[in-house]
């Protein structure tokens, strides 16, 4: 395929935002024309003084849209490119220099229809950003069986950092209306059509997640209940890897329990992985502080995810209703 790349960016009140994402796509180191589409999702901050700044400068169109969630938007915003590869990114990522080039270059060697690319902390990143990257990407927390090349057999890209061709964004229909949870419904659907996907480490971003902890427990909490609706739908990819931060929430709960009563064994155990984990962050960030925050955010991780995921199991396995009308606030109306 003669690769013609279209970014494909919703922003929902951000215009900070999508100006640093916009300020980097005009570093990029890749020779050839790019298009840049960005579709304002009914945001009452608008980012169109914004974009109109880097017209001139980048090949760049801008929509406006009365709000319908990140899904719709992206499929909106497709429609309207006009390139023959998409790639969708979210509105707080920050690409390297070299992003583009990276791209073109593995799907020249090994073309699939549809790609991920890792996040990483930016040296800018505040303390709490980068804890809770670390938290989101490291093989020793639900880092290892989300976004990594060998967890749960195949690789499922999110739409933070996704490429997808028109013909397999034709093919499927593009993004579902529940959100979170479109970008691994998607990448399934794309499977069942008979394409492939991939991870290019080398095309990774910059994901920023302005985010506190309290919007972090909910959105992680959010994360574990569309699980279980994922695996109704598609029951060939229920695993049971996913019941893990549910599994370790209780197995603490239970050996702070044991520890009570004299047995301290679980809870040691427990500990020697937070150490673990500390020290692993710690290194990885060259922070103590970060590190120590590290293990907070895997807490909130683990904490808000199980328990969103063992709440959605449990009305999704006994309702006799569908996802929507049991988790409404889980859907986007189109």
């Amino acid at each position: 395929m003669n690769l013609s790349f279209s970014f494909i960016i919703p922003v929902y009140n951000r215009p900070s935002e999508i100006e640093e994402l916009l300020e980097s796509l005009l570093k990029q180191t890749y020779p050839k024309e790019f298009e840049v589409v960005v579709i304002e999702d009914g945001s009452t901050v608008p980012s169109k003084e914004v974009v109109a700044s880097y017209e001139g400068q980048l090949n760049i169109s801008y929509f406006q849209k009365p709000n319908s969630g990140p899904g719709d938007s992206r499929n909106y915003g497709m429609k309207k490119a006009k390139g023959n590869y998409f790639i969708v990114l979210d509105s707080d990522c920050i690409l390297p220099p070299q992003y583009l080039e990276e791209a073109e270059k593995s799907l020249t060697q090994e073309f699939v229809h549809c790609y991920g690319g890792p996040d990483a902390a930016h040296s800018s990143f505040s303390d709490v950003q980068k804890a809770i990257n670390y938290a989101m990407t490291s093989f020793l927390t639900t880092g290892g069986i989300r976004g990594r090349r060998d967890a749960v057999n195949k690789f499922q890209p999110r739409s933070f950092n996704m490429g997808i061709s028109k013909e397999a964004f034709e093919a499927t229909g593009g993004y579902g209306n529940i959100h979170p949870g479109e970008d691994p419904d998607l990448t399934i659907r794309i499977w069942e059509k008979g394409y492939e996907t991939k991870l290019i480490p080398e095309a990774f971003v910059y994901h920023k997640r302005r985010i506190d902890w309290n919007k972090f427990y909910i959105q992680v909490r959010k994360f574990g209940m569309v699980r279980p609706i994922l695996n109704k739908w598609h029951p060939t990819t229920a695993k049971l890897t996913y019941w893990f931060p549910t599994l370790f929430i209780l197995f603490l709960l239970t050996s702070i329990g044991f520890a009570f009563l004299g047995f301290k064994a679980p809870l040691i155990c427990v500990l020697i992985y937070f150490l673990v984990l500390f020290m692993d962050a710690t290194v990885s960030t060259k922070s103590l502080k970060v590190g120590s925050m590290a293990v907070f955010a895997t807490l909130v991780q683990f904490g808000g995810y199980g328990f969103g995921f063992l709440k959605s199991t449990f009305y999704t396995t006994f309702s006799s209703r569908t996802p929507e009308e049991i988790f409404p606030k889980l859907f986007f109306r189109t």
